[in-house]
């Protein structure tokens, strides 16, 4: 089931190759929309046959078998919230395409194959497929910003994507095979690893390891000071690549420290815990205040994702701080952890549809550019606000729950960076009502072209239909937060009681 999973998007691109480009929108976002809806159908049934602890859905085959190389898959409470994201997201996107995009077909194809390789990394349980997954996904990414953004400063900025991010792929695979190396046998299968715990005594080696295997992870993340390719890839990317960017791809590499570098060293996470926790503060810091300094809606909700992704890491650092905390306390960090991906990918995704949507308009991000959007656009307005307020942690959406868990469960092990953390809330609560204050009320003001008024319609059909499931979703997991966190908690325990070895 998970093989077909993952590569029914890519069968699927197959097919569409053959299809003339003149075939339209229409035709090929069509398809796209009904390939995730098919994927969210086979995800449903992976998830009502999850096992109560362990994988599910297991499927494994020899690959390269003298490399210790296997064609691994496998499911459990971490990864299917995100498989099912995924999936979701995917979704919204290809339904907001619908909307018309130059050259529909090579982008519909460059997505299909996105969702492929988004879908194969949260299932791969052996690190090069993991790997291989990691790296198509930047080669993906690249192409659909350098494609289908804004000329010269696409293409720079979709270079400076890729640089940044394969230099930490190298290093994820020098990590990986590290690792391998320390022990008894080569093998590169994830929960063979974490049995062996072949880096059970620290050292230096050790350190080295779970270095280069986080500094690969924490460029994708991104974590501040490796956050810098982000800001110029989401503004040049269009609306459905930023969507995608930061829903998905970002969720690459915290859950690369959930799945990989925590249970597979975790003599080396406790001991470089807190750097994880100092780490998780200063993103959570740096990525507010600069969002607040923005004028640029997108910028803005880029830096956003390196805030929220610096929570993230917050809860992840606090879990391996084994001696300053409780065992429930570990597992409300790490479950709160994970619950802060899917609620991030959720609400970022669609704020920057919206944003999306407001540029289609105004052909501008420039906040001051716009005003009155209340009156003159009002679903727009009201999905904005929602959006908003769901993404500075209110009360009702799941980003609430998510950091909610996270402070509870770093608190003791960590109480001053966990006050200073929350002061990040703060700060993001600012910055949304300041952006809201901005364009919302006040006298009606949009960018004309010149010499004649712009149409400024309110948001369509699609875009609604897009948008619109992804912040109920969003509100939904922050009324009935047991839904998720029933198959998140079993998993964090595991991967916690691994830590703690």
């Amino acid at each position: 089931m998970l093989s077909l999973i993952v590569f029914w998007p890519a069968l699927v691109a197959v097919a569409l190759s053959v299809v003339p480009a003149r075939a339209g929108t229409r035709v090929f976002a069509g398809a796209w929309v009904a390939t995730g809806l098919v994927q969210l159908v086979l995800i449903a049934v992976v998830w009502a046959g999850l096992p109560a602890a362990g994988y599910g859905s297991v499927e494994r085959l020899a690959w390269i078998p003298s490399a210790g190389v296997s064609y691994h898959l496998g499911v459990d409470g971490l990864s299917l919230p995100l498989l099912a994201l995924a999936a979701v997201l995917f979704t919204a996107t290809a339904v907001y395409t619908l909307r018309g995009i130059a050259r529909p077909k090579g982008f519909v194809l460059l997505f299909l194959a996105l969702q492929a390789v988004s879908a194969g990394l949260f299932v791969a349980l052996d690190l090069i497929l993991f790997f291989l997954f990691f790296d198509l996904s930047i080669v993906f990414m690249y192409f659909v910003i350098a494609g289908w953004g804004t000329g010269a400063p696409a293409r720079r900025a979709a270079l400076t994507f890729f640089l940044y991010t394969f230099l930490g792929s190298l290093a994820l695979l020098l990590g990986f095979i590290l690792l391998v190396l320390a022990g008894p046998r080569v093998s590169f299968d994830i929960p063979a690893l974490a049995e062996q715990n072949p880096l059970a005594g620290g050292g230096v080696y050790a350190g080295l390891t779970v270095l280069v295997i986080g500094v690969g992870l924490a460029v994708k993340t991104p974590l501040f000071p490796f956050h810098t390719w982000l800001p110029p890839a989401h503004t040049e990317a269009p609306a459905a690549g930023s969507a995608i960017l930061a829903g998905i791809l970002l969720k690459m590499g915290t859950y690369g420290f959930v799945r990989i570098a925590m249970p597979l060293l975790p003599a080396s996470w406790r001991q470089f815990a807190l750097v994880a926790v100092v780490l998780g503060v200063v993103s959570v810091l740096w990525g507010a205040l600069v969002a607040l300094a923005q004028t640029d809606l997108k910028r803005m909700i880029a830096y956003t994702s390196v805030n929220h992704m610096g929570y993230v890491l917050l809860g992840l650092g606090a879990a391996g701080l084994v001696a300053g905390s409780s065992e429930q306390a570990r597992a409300l960090a790490t479950a709160g952890a994970t619950y802060q991906m899917v609620s991030h990918g959720l609400i970022t995704a669609a704020l920057f549809l919206l944003a999306g949507s407001l540029h289609d308009r105004g052909r501008t991000y420039d906040m001051a550019a716009y005003g009155g959007l209340a009156t003159r656009t009002p679903r727009f307005a009201g999905l904005f606000a929602v959006a908003a307020f769901a993404s500075l942690g209110l009360p009702g959406f799941s980003g609430f729950i998510a950091e909610f868990q996270i402070f509870a469960g770093a608190l003791g092990a960590a109480p001053v960076a966990t006050v200073i953390a929350v002061t990040g809330v703060l700060i993001t609560a600012a910055l949304f009502l300041l952006s809201m204050a901005r364009m919302l009320p006040g006298a009606t003001r949009t960018p004309d072209a010149p010499g004649t008024p712009r149409p400024f319609p309110d948001l369509g059909v699609r875009e609604l239909l897009a948008i619109v499931p992804l912040l109920v979703l969003a509100t939904v997991l922050g009324l009935l937060p047991r839904v998720l966190l029933d198959v998140i908690e079993p998993a964090a325990r595991t991967v916690n009681d691994l830590v703690a070895r």
